[in-house]
């Protein structure tokens, strides 16, 4: 459906957008900045953000090759527990996980089972794209395929459709089951609350179109010995499949969790994404360059698609204090053409060669939406040694990995700006996050979320001051 706008403005164009969107854009966000006729926590652009027809056909082909990392780190973390690969892979991807968390991702339940959506952060560079980390538990299909349908309605062409976002969830999990039209719960836990409500949209979207989908708190969800059930319209609805909305290392604090596991685990229920922690570490993202795997990688992969993702995935490493013997360095790590085999080598660096970023690995509230992560070159050297020793102190408990820091490319686009109602153009650097939800073996492009951040911005993510938007291609433009 197109909007009845007959040669629009842009400014039209922003505050139809505006006007037709929910207040707050299903994600609150920090508001603190925004005006107050504005009805999403982001700046509007009277357009998508465009990809060339090259760029859409990398994202199309990249799906492929993240479905096929994903079973090779699956098989790699099996292989290394079993005393086929490394033991230290397993040994690094365990660090900080219970003993609980640790036998769920062993369970032969659970052995094959991947995650049904995946999404990687990619930088535009000018040297191309570079993923700088995976998420298999994302959050904003519900808002990126609200906003969506939003430049659908004024005739814009996006990539993976007007709709993409909310039939390829629920298509993704069918495929995954022996049942017809499968009644499935979104579980969403309070640390989750942020996207709650993006959630409840989803739901309610694949509900009008009469697909079972509800969105359910943790503590609403009910049981009987046959399995799980959720309570809508006055009847109790049989669960066929959960999709885990919730943390691992919140397990403890999540009520009715052990019952969805224990059900899952009996078959009565598919849970997803699986409970592997493993596969939610951006150390994964380590050993795919680490030296002493490239057989491994090439043997599973295949020689073409592993130098694809070496290519675009920036140089990672584990930060691991442990003393190295002298007669050993840190693979491919080198400081002013020198190699490195202490950690601390890297605490007085000059501002160049402190072009790294340093994040948590994965298991920890801190590893989402951009927390405590530090880039070096836009700190202190002081602060960044702080940094640094907090990095190598919280190793046995929450690993940290370093990355070689990229930027992403200068770009343009225009927004409203309510306080001058007038359109003026932003020079940008953007964040483009595709979301591939995995339809039987097929991972398919249902959407990409482009955020253009103000380029003085070294940590690109959703801000009160970046333009959101989904993208469309122009398939005359390489």
């Amino acid at each position: 459906m197109s909007l009845a706008l007959t040669n629009p403005s842009p400014k039209e164009l922003c505050l139809c957008i505006n006007s037709r969107s929910p207040e707050g854009g299903l994600f609150q966000g920090d508001r603190s900045n925004l005006h107050p006729d504005s009805r999403l926590p982001w700046r509007i652009s009277p357009e998508p953000f465009r990809l060339t027809a090259a760029q859409l056909r990398f994202l199309e082909e990249l799906g492929p090759l993240l479905l096929a990392f994903y079973k090779a780190s699956n098989l790699l973390y099996s292989h290394s527990v079993k005393g086929l690969q490394p033991p230290w892979v397993h040994h690094y991807l365990d660090l900080g996980k219970s003993e609980r968390v640790v036998e769920l991702g062993r369970m032969n339940r659970f052995k094959t089972h991947l995650p049904l959506v995946i999404r990687p952060d990619l930088l535009l560079t000018d040297a191309g794209f570079r993923i700088s980390e995976l998420d298999s538990i994302p959050g904003g299909m519900g808002f990126t395929g609200q906003i969506s349908q939003r430049y659908a309605e004024l005739a814009c062409d996006i990539v993976g459709g007007s709709d993409g976002l909310v039939d390829g969830f629920y298509d993704a999990i069918e495929a995954s089951l022996e049942v017809k039209l499968p009644t499935v719960a979104i579980v969403v836990s309070d640390e989750s609350e942020n996207y709650r409500e993006e959630m409840q949209w989803l739901a309610a979207q694949l509900r009008e179109r009469g697909r079972p989908v509800h969105c359910r708190h943790p503590s609403e969800l009910h049981f009987d010995e046959d399995g799980l059930l959720v309570e809508a319209e006055g009847a109790m609805l049989r669960v066929d499949a959960i999709y885990r909305f919730f943390e691992l290392f919140d397990l403890a604090n999540i009520p009715k969790a052990e019952l969805a596991i224990y059900f899952a685990k009996k078959n009565a229920v598919r849970l997803t994404p699986p409970p592997k922690a493993f596969l939610e570490e951006k150390m994964g993202l380590a050993f795919l360059h680490h030296p002493l795997l490239q057989a491994f990688w090439q043997r599973e992969l295949g020689a073409e698609a592993a130098a694809v993702l070496q290519g675009v995935v920036p140089k990672t490493w584990i930060v691991d204090p442990r003393p190295a013997p002298p007669h050993t360095v840190i693979a491919d790590l080198q400081v002013a053409g020198s190699s490195v085999n202490d950690w601390k080598q890297l605490r007085h660096l000059s501002k160049r060669e402190r072009e790294l970023v340093l994040k948590p690995s994965g298991f920890s509230e801190l590893a989402s939406e951009s927390r405590d992560v530090a880039i070096g070159h836009d700190m202190s050297e002081e602060a960044w040694a702080r940094a640094l020793d907090h990095a190598l102190q919280h190793f046995p408990v929450r690993p940290y990995v370093l990355q070689r820091f990229h930027k992403s490319a200068r770009t343009e686009i225009q927004y409203y700006d309510f306080e001058s109602d007038e359109i003026r153009p932003m020079h940008g650097r953007a964040l483009l996050r595709p979301y591939y939800y995995v339809v039987g073996s097929a991972p398919r492009l249902a959407g990409v979320q482009a955020i253009v951040c103000p380029s003085d911005k070294k940590i690109l993510h959703g801000m009160a001051d970046a333009v959101l938007a989904p993208c469309s291609a122009d398939p005359g433009e390489e």
